[in-house]
């Protein structure tokens, strides 16, 4: 696989597009489907104004100050112009490790971690890399199909290899973990151990399923019902939903806010998302363009055979973190019915945003696996 050397690279959004986001924004046309507002038929009206009002206001160019004090750089691999971030741990000698988020994420949610992970605690300290999935934020775009989710593993397999990295840790959750179970299935001779939070649902439905593990497919079917229609959107037409998106700021908010916070464990007051962190994330999709692209992965991923098919039993370390609040939190007998689960760690709080939202408990479980191995850096 052909790669690059990595440059550095600097976010630096154009001020006119930051001015025109504002105008647009300023002539939002925010409505309601009933007269009297519903409080489960999506984001509230209440929520949108509050979200699009601040976003009027924010700072973005703090928020990307606070960005470029992490130092990122961007490589060609294979075609694919990937955005990264890379910070080498404080211990004499660090874990690598790469993390991969999920949608309607990106490499934000990340930044949390990386001061947690390499500062040297007992010794142990993490060389830290951040890649931005293709299409999401500032890597490049998919050109054609065939960009999934087993092709990224083989980018990251790659990156890590350039970067010196001869074997290596992976995180990720949502679409990461998906990234991550595959270079767990693909690259075995590169992965120490992947450490991913929940366990898909969606693996064949077994002959000898236990009363748990029924409970548990029921409540995801269910779910699906109720609240996967956006998935099998981005599944099926993607291009429709995002010349919406892409035209409208407001609609922009509104797709990924009502996500956010579903999906976020909104009993947790020090863990909600700030609308700081909202708007970040909002600005780095609208000036990249990227909600397209972003749902286009869902297309690609619903077609990867090596993603909806069981994983491999066997092989590398497994890791699983499950946080109380995130979509269909797994039952231990299912995580291992299709891995042979070295760590197991239900979360006292958080939910499908663990960086933006506990990255503090997401850190000690990574640590706490690495001590599970007896790795050393």
């Amino acid at each position: 696989m052909n790669i690059a050397p990595p440059v550095a690279f600097q976010v630096d959004i154009p001020q006119d597009v930051l001015t025109d986001l504002q105008n647009r924004l300023r002539q939002s046309r925010i409505s309601s489907v009933l007269t009297k507002p519903s409080t489960n038929l999506g984001v509230s009206t209440e929520r949108l104004n509050e979200i699009v009002q601040h976003w009027i206001s924010f700072d973005w160019r703090k928020a990307e100050t606070a960005i470029n004090a992490v130092p990122a750089f961007k490589a060609e691999i294979d075609g694919v112009d990937v955005h990264f971030l890379h910070l080498r741990g404080q211990g004499r000698s660090s874990v690598p490790i790469i993390l991969t988020n999920g949608w309607p994420s990106c490499f934000l949610e990340l930044m949390p971690l990386i001061p947690l992970l390499t500062q040297d605690i007992d010794g142990l300290s993490f060389d830290v890399v951040v890649p931005s999935l293709p299409g999401y934020g500032f890597s490049g775009l998919p050109e054609g199909p065939g960009l999934n989710i087993t092709r990224i593993a083989a980018l990251w397999a790659a990156l890590m290899k350039k970067l010196g990295y001869t074997r290596f840790l992976a995180h990720g959750s949502d679409m990461g973990a998906g990234v991550v179970e595959r270079l767990r299935a693909n690259h075995a001779a590169q992965v120490l151990g992947i450490h991913m939070v929940n366990v898909n649902w969606f693996y064949p439905r077994p002959h000898d399923i236990t009363a748990e593990e029924e409970a548990y497919l029921q409540a995801a079917h269910r779910w699906q019902a109720q609240e996967g229609a956006y998935a099998m959107l981005h599944a099926s037409k993607p291009q429709t939903l995002a010349a919406a998106l892409l035209d409208s700021p407001a609609g922009l908010a509104a797709w990924i806010a009502e996500k956010l916070d579903a999906w976020s464990d909104r009993t947790e007051p020090s863990g909600a998302l700030s609308l700081d962190v909202i708007c970040t994330l909002l600005t780095i999709y609208w000036a990249t363009g990227t909600i397209g692209p972003s749902m286009y992965l869902y297309y690609e991923a619903f077609a990867d055979a090596g993603v909806m098919l069981p994983p491999p039993k066997q092989g590398a370390p497994v890791a699983v973190a499950v946080f109380p609040a995130d979509i269909l939190p797994a039952p231990r007998s299912w995580g291992e019915r299709w891995y042979e689960v070295t760590r197991w760690t239900e979360m006292p709080r958080g939910g499908h945003f663990p960086g933006f939202e506990q990255p503090e408990l997401l850190a000690s479980d990574l640590r706490a696996f690495v001590k599970d191995l007896g790795i050393h850096g």
